[in-house]
């Protein structure tokens, strides 16, 4: 009986049938937002993302937060090379894909809803497709950074002539600089984590970022006044490695692509609520907020997207297309 149980347990090892299942593959995702699902919109999707791929697949998705990975230029270089299969970023895309940029170009979005009906629609459909051909990296869903907005500590800024002779703190990004200057300001490239020491020391008279940013990082104990002037939208890109993805078969492919677009929805909901809170935080944390009216906001535009989108179509060279792509799909969206 020994040696029949035996010679059976080999054939059936040998056949295969008895063979021990295979480990579930784990799924690396990586952002440099806080891992915090309740208030960091890239936390919040991250976990979301999670939570839908191991319910519905055989896939374990390991969570690395908080920049544990590197920065974004550094993650998007990881999911290229497939060292890292899901990273959601904003800003690197545009290093990777110009066409990109274009989303950058200030005063195009009117709200947030207009936004997302663009980028959800056909215009972020063929961005998407661009965006991997030139990359490898297949852009599943888009959530959001949010709308930056000006502060200073001199005066209140209704038009752009209230920006004349302040000095601003802008990213090290060319866009941004001509940005401030064709608003009659004065852009003053300082990195992120110097930012605190120049606007307490005088070095610049303010600085522009999301609502939920300044609250978050004290910088509206820093400043006095803040326009809601909402110049540039910032889209999150939720991407994955493309190669990784096609070697997913056609039903874990569906809940990957689902769970994406979950995790963009909810990156986008924590963001709006960041927005919606931070605006009466920092009013009851004494800081003077002024929303500007639709011709005011037309004062903005037209001084700010003449000397952007010259400069940004001189860089983009045969993508700068993409200009005039945004803007018909931004009209058809309105």
């Amino acid at each position: 009986m020994f040696r029949v149980t035996t010679f059976l347990t080999a054939g059936l090892l040998a056949a295969g049938l008895m063979a021990t299942p295979a480990l579930s593959q784990t799924v690396r995702f990586a952002h440099v937002d806080p891992d915090d699902w309740q208030n960091s919109k890239k936390g919040a999707a991250a976990h979301v993302f999670k939570n839908i791929v191991e319910g519905e697949s055989d896939l374990k998705v390991e969570l690395f937060p908080a920049g544990a990975l590197g920065n974004e230029g550094e993650l998007v270089s990881q999911a290229q090379e497939g060292l890292t299969q899901v990273v959601m970023v904003s800003g690197a895309m545009s290093k990777i894909c110009k066409a990109a940029s274009v989303l950058d170009i200030p005063y195009t979005f009117p709200s947030a809803p207009v936004a997302w009906k663009v980028l959800d629609g056909p215009f972020g459909d063929e961005l998407r497709a661009h965006c991997l051909e030139q990359t490898g990296l297949r852009t599943l869903a888009f959530g959001e950074t949010g709308f930056r907005n000006f502060t200073n500590n001199q005066r209140e800024i209704r038009t752009p002539a209230d920006m004349a002779g302040l000095k601003f703190r802008v990213q090290p990004i060319p866009l941004y600089v001509e940005m401030v200057k064709g608003l009659g300001g004065e852009p003053t490239p300082i990195a992120w984590t110097e930012l605190p020491n120049a606007l307490s020391t005088g070095v610049v008279d303010g600085q522009e970022n999301p609502v939920g940013v300044i609250y978050n990082n004290g910088l509206h104990k820093l400043q006095k006044f803040m326009t809601l002037d909402g110049h540039v939208y910032a889209a999150d890109f939720l991407v994955v490695n493309d190669e990784w993805f096609q070697s997913l078969d056609p039903a874990t492919q569906a809940v990957v692509q689902k769970a994406a677009i979950v995790a963009g929805t909810m990156g986008r909901a924590i963001q709006q609520w960041n927005t919606a809170s931070g605006v009466n935080s920092v009013q009851a944390e004494g800081m003077q907020v002024y929303s500007p009216t639709a011709d005011e906001l037309a004062m903005f535009r037209d001084k700010a997207q003449p000397a952007v989108k010259t400069w940004l179509a001189g860089e983009l060279g045969d993508d700068a297309v993409w200009i005039e792509k945004l803007d018909a799909a931004l009209a058809a969206a309105q």
